[in-house]
């Protein structure tokens, strides 16, 4: 291997093992954290999460979602407020989550983006977003697209998140719901089961692999050179 591949450290590579990727199945049900982008008392972010949600516990999933209000701008408080710690320990425990945004000005809400800025990379030796799976949705005051989705999609992976194929986009999203909040039966709810039966199937697939999954080659090499340091460290000690 070494003279095949002289710039690899021989020491820090894994050769991929289908035995690590079918570990013991978790007994507990798919922890899922589900964020929406919207203030406004009837927001139909709110009400697309609140009836994934729905789908979300009939495929026996366990569900948290998270209220934006009071949550500050990143960087207007410490990272002790309390909705930020909030933010943070959901995110945390969940094993997927979902991401369901307005498109304004053909792009996801401020409100979306500050939740997922409040979530770092990594939190001392957590990372509380990578590794999990991710759906995405948006809803849309006119006719179809896909901005929101597109721009989260670029965020989840930014986040180290396994974000799933299948996407939820509602246009004209004012004429979807009952006046009780409710969404009409139509193509887009469909698509919204699919999302949701997807989630739960990819968090189910990956949750127990995850650490396996994101173990990298880099970083296995970084954490050698530095216990190669500390080890000579002590020698001259």
């Amino acid at each position: 291997m070494t003279n095949d591949l002289p710039n690899i450290a021989a020491d820090c590579v894994q050769i991929p093992s289908l035995d690590r990727l079918r570990p013991k199945a978790s007994g507990h049900p798919p922890r899922i954290l589900m964020l929406y982008g919207s203030l406004r008392e009837r927001s139909y972010s709110r009400l697309l999460t609140l009836e994934a949600e729905r789908l979300l516990r009939h495929f026996g999933a366990e569900t948290r979602i998270f209220d934006p209000h009071g949550l500050p701008l990143p960087d207007t408080e410490p990272a002790d407020h309390p909705k930020v710690r909030e933010l943070r320990e959901l995110s945390q425990w969940s094993e997927g989550q979902v991401w369901c945004s307005p498109e304004r000005h053909g792009a996801m809400t401020g409100i979306m983006k500050a939740q997922i800025d409040w979530i770092p990379l990594s939190i001392g030796a957590v990372r509380p977003t990578q590794g999990k799976t991710l759906a995405v949705m948006q809803v849309s005051g006119g006719s179809q697209s896909f901005n929101a989705v597109n721009q989260m999609r670029v965020l989840g992976r930014w986040m180290r998140m396994i974000t799933i194929p299948n996407q939820s986009s509602v246009a004209k999203a004012y004429e979807e719901f009952t006046p009780d909040g409710r969404m009409k039966p139509s193509s887009y709810y469909e698509r919204v089961v699919d999302v949701m039966e997807e989630l739960v199937k990819f968090t189910l697939l990956t949750r127990d692999a995850s650490d396996y999954l994101t173990d990298r080659y880099s970083e296995r090499k970084e954490a050698h050179a530095a216990l190669e340091a500390r080890l000579k460290l002590t020698e001259v000690r």
